[in-house]
């Protein structure tokens, strides 16, 4: 639903007003997007795959539990990029293009 002209006015001066009070913030409100957030989180995520896979095969056989945590954290890291990939595809914000899209478009249509 469209706002109406005043409403547009209004939300104009606040936005003014954001810029005038924070110029630093603003930038940084307007330069980030959901896609560059999603990346810094897998890109966390990843580091978290590595760092539990590096304390599982250096702890295995001297502490089990020191190997099982890692275990444990590449587990949720796993989870962690899944759940950043599905949510940039829901989004609309993943790049999908070529064969797979394809595929799938034509799977729903004759389904």
């Amino acid at each position: 639903m469209p706002l109406d002209e005043r409403e547009q006015r209004i939300l104009e001066e606040i936005e003014a007003q954001f810029y005038q009070e924070d110029p630093g913030f603003a930038q940084a409100v307007r330069d980030t997007t959901l896609e560059s957030l999603a990346g810094g989180r897998v890109r966390w995520a990843v580091a978290g795959f590595v760092v539990g896979l590096v304390l599982m095969l250096v702890f295995f056989t001297r502490n089990i539990y020191v190997a099982f945590a890692g275990f444990l954290v590449m587990v949720g890291a796993v989870a962690w990029i899944v759940t950043a990939v599905r949510r940039r595809q829901t989004t609309g914000h993943a790049a999908t293009s070529g064969w797979l899209e394809k595929a799938r478009q034509r799977w729903r249509r004759s389904s």
